[in-house]
């Protein structure tokens, strides 16, 4: 392997684990101070958690809702361009032709930006006695995979319950991504249960790096986030993780590694695509 080549398969991610608060101009100033902070210790792609900007809940997504571009994605863009980092926005609630949606937004290092990605799955449960949340009362459910380029590797984007759906991890693999970040907010019913078995499930059945930015936990908020912000590698271990408070988590993506474990347990060439196969119905 070149010199270029190896120094290119391995970078620094960063997850930002922010407690979010009702006022939307501190929690704007704060994940910009803590971007800044991540791409100081060598970060090249960092994360931020769902509704970075927003308290989560029904009651708050009309009131918070922004345009793209508008006051959140334009912070977004400027502390990408001013690190020069890749920069996953956590989700805003976004207002489009009059329906809200849990977006993504994506920026690059010159402050470009590259995708949005709408929720595709929309957090609608309901467990007795424990937790009822239905996020369709308020938003719309986005219809397109959202995958970036970086020099290191192509990065597929979820966004929460997005990662309780195995087909949009293995198609992202298919399409040639080897990290997948979800920001999302697991509560404290869903969290302890499954939060950590997803991240890890999606990352070994595809062999590939997994990341997720949860909020920080505030016992005060009427949803209360589970936090644990981790990031699992294609072993399905966890190689970096927090608990519940505000904090910076960071790893090593080392792309050597997924290759050779790719090549150690060869399951992507192994399918039997003559029995059986997960396919997009239609071209995002």
């Amino acid at each position: 392997m070149s010199t270029l080549a190896k120094a290119m398969s391995k970078f620094r991610l960063a997850v930002v684990q922010l407690h979010v608060t009702s006022v939307k101009a501190d929690n704007l100033s704060k994940a910009r101070r803590l971007i800044r902070e991540a791409a100081g210790q060598g970060s090249k792609v960092v994360v931020l958690p769902e509704c970075f900007n927003s308290p989560y809940g029904t009651g708050f997504f009309q009131e918070y809702a922004e345009r793209i571009p508008g006051e959140s994605t334009q912070m977004l863009s400027e502390a990408a361009k001013e690190n020069g980092v890749y920069l996953v926005g956590g989700s805003i609630p976004e207002e489009d032709g009059g329906k809200l949606y849990n977006t993504c937004p994506v920026f690059g290092p010159d402050g470009t930006l590259l995708l949005k990605h709408r929720k595709i799955h929309l957090f609608d449960i309901d467990v007795p006695g424990k937790i009822r949340f239905q996020e369709s009362e308020t938003l719309s459910p986005g219809s397109a995979f959202s995958v970036f380029e970086t020099p290191f590797c192509k990065v597929g984007v979820g966004i929460c319950y997005d990662i309780r759906f195995a087909e949009m991890a293995q198609l992202y693999s298919k399409m040639g991504c080897e990290l997948l970040v979800y920001p999302g907010a697991f509560n404290m019913t869903t969290g302890p249960a499954h939060w950590e078995l997803l991240q890890r499930a999606r990352a070994l059945d595809n062999q590939l790096y997994v990341a997720t930015a949860s909020p920080a936990r505030d016992e005060t908020s009427s949803y209360i986030a589970w936090g644990h912000s981790t990031v699992v590698n294609p072993w399905g271990e966890v190689i970096s993780s927090t608990g519940s408070e505000e904090a910076v988590v960071y790893a090593e993506i080392d792309l050597q590694y997924l290759a050779d474990v790719r090549q150690q347990i060869p399951v992507t060439v192994q399918r039997r695509d003559d029995l059986y196969a997960v396919k997009p119905v239609a071209e995002s």
